[in-house]
């Protein structure tokens, strides 16, 4: 362990909301067994960032036996962030690969470019796992992205669904996506950056660079402004997707198909 990973506050300040939390997400919901290979996935952004500190810090103390490859796809970041990047890396002692792709261009005359970058992107990132050796790509996305998208699959959507903190990949078989930081909330990413004094900036994708506001932008906003009147909306939210009550439910979609209360309505009079 070198100087620079010793200072990331991981098993001092930050011990308990950051490392405590992605431990408990782990063993929780099982994320991780002896021998996994996992490609840990970094944007540049302080997510991320600490995702790979979070990992480097479990390869080397954490109980179960893993090994974390990190790497950075670049969809078309300008080379000063891909430098500052480096620069921040090399502070957390975090060796990160690094591979490009067009993925901003190919989205630049979407109109909504959010969907189809989301989904390049991903595609990208198990195609490398893959060709690591990797069973697993992590993610960086914390308590805070969880509830946004929940309430932006009601207001937007019209379902009631939520960030998994695991899944099976829809088309490479024996891969998966997890989310260790499940758990953690986005307040706390923002001290332990500013901790580390980290290198950061602004948003690079297309719809950034449109002047657009994105409709997470807003949801954020406004779980913020409810949480002024309810501190317990936050939690609530969360706790939505866990105590669903299906006899409760006009209808519900599972692998089976559709099911309306109206199936066994008479049967229960």
């Amino acid at each position: 362990m070198n100087e620079n990973s010793i200072n990331n506050g991981l098993n001092r300040e930050f011990a308990n909301v950051l490392l405590g939390k992605f431990s408990k997400a782990a063993d929780e919901y099982r994320l991780f067994k002896s021998g996994d290979k996992i490609c840990v996935c970094v944007s540049g952004g302080k997510d991320s960032l600490l995702l790979a500190a979070l990992f480097r810090e479990y390869e080397m103390h954490g109980e179960t036996e893993i090994s974390a490859r990190y790497v950075m796809m670049n969809p078309g970041f300008s080379q000063e962030t891909i430098e500052r990047t480096k620069r921040n890396a090399q502070r957390l002692g975090i060796k990160i690969e690094f591979f490009g792709t067009n993925i901003f261009s190919l989205c630049e005359n979407e109109k909504n470019p959010c969907f189809l970058c989301s989904k390049m992107r991903r595609g990208l990132l198990y195609k490398k796992a893959k060709e690591l050796g990797c069973g697993k790509i992590a993610l960086g996305h914390h308590f805070d992205d969880v509830i946004e998208s929940i309430l932006m699959g009601i207001l937007y959507g019209g379902q009631t669904a939520t960030m998994m903190p695991k899944l099976h990949a829809a088309h490479f078989d024996g891969m998966e996506l997890i989310r260790p930081m499940y758990f953690i909330r986005e307040k706390d990413v923002v001290d332990w950056a500013e901790f580390c004094k980290l290198e950061l900036s602004g948003c690079e994708c297309v719809l950034s660079k449109r002047g657009g506001n994105s409709k997470r932008d807003f949801v954020k906003r406004l779980i913020k402004q409810l949480s002024e009147d309810n501190p317990q909306v936050e939690m609530n939210i969360f706790r939505s997707v866990q105590n669903v009550r299906l006899d409760r439910l006009v209808s519900f979609k599972d692998e089976f198909g559709v099911h309306n209360f109206l199936d066994d309505y008479d049967e229960k009079d």
